[in-house]
Parts: C-alpha cells; structure tokens; sequence
C-alpha cells in the first residue's frame, strides 16, 4: 500500500468486495446516462451495517447539489431498521470503479459516523479507512 495513506487503511476483505460489487450493479441497474453522457443518476453507494445487511442506492443529481448516492444509501438502509453502517462505498456508472466521496459526504461520515470504513480508489487499488482519518483535524463542536 502506498505510504501516504493513514496506518488505520486496510486491504478489501471478501465482505467489502461483496460490497463494492453490490454497488457497482445498483447502478449499472440504475444509470440513466450512456457513456459520455450526462444524467441524473450516475453513482451508486452500498453500505454494510453491523447486522451484515447490505443496503444500496444512488445518487439524484441536480445543479443545486442533490442527494450523493452515499447518504441516499445509508437513509436507505436506516429506513430498513439498520442503526449500525460499519463500511460504506460509491461507484461510478460505466465501469468508473470505485470513487472517493465528496467533501459533504466526508464531513457527515465523519459527524455521525467515524468509525465507519470507507473505500476509497488507490493507485494500488482500493482500500477502507475509518471516516474520522478523511477528515484529520476536522471541525468538533464546543461543548456545551
């Protein structure tokens, strides 16, 4: 793995691969774009919660900023009963891959759930990090 990743990153287990996968046929499913072309919905999320279920969903694109595919999946699986997400994941249409959540996903993976695992791309290939390492030094709220 490359040096410039956090020590807490770790290689995709079977479970994250199966989640990366789910992800990739939610939106294959899902995609209404050809390649090259703009849509509405062009990434797909899955997340896994502590329970082992996975849940799925994709994004709503609009100019205003719409719903990533990230927190489209996690309401997903919250409205499913879930109360647990321990590792999340989008993927582009079209064979994209797996792809790094924004800066709005990264804040609220890290607000309410830090020690969720990510997949993030790498050169070397995928990996997970806990929420709480993308954003180091992030903003904490004062105490009350």
């Amino acid at each position: 793995m490359s040096t410039s990743l956090p020590p807490s990153a770790l290689a995709l287990t079977p479970a994250d691969k199966a989640l990366v996968d789910l992800a990739r046929r939610t939106i294959d499913a899902a995609t209404d774009a050809g390649p090259d072309e703009d849509g509405i919905h062009t990434m797909g999320a899955a997340v896994r919660t502590a329970d082992g279920g996975m849940h799925a969903g994709v994004n709503l694109y609009h100019f205003t900023g719409g719903p990533c595919a990230e927190l489209v999946a996690l309401g997903v699986a919250r409205a499913a009963g879930a109360a647990e997400p321990t590792c999340i994941v989008a993927v582009g249409n079209h064979g994209r891959g797996v792809q790094s959540p924004c800066g709005r996903d990264r804040q609220v993976l890290a607000d309410y759930y830090p020690g969720i695992r990510v997949i993030l791309p790498t050169p070397d290939g995928p990996v997970s990090i806990p929420a709480g390492d993308l954003l180091p030094l992030g903003f904490v709220p004062p105490a009350a």
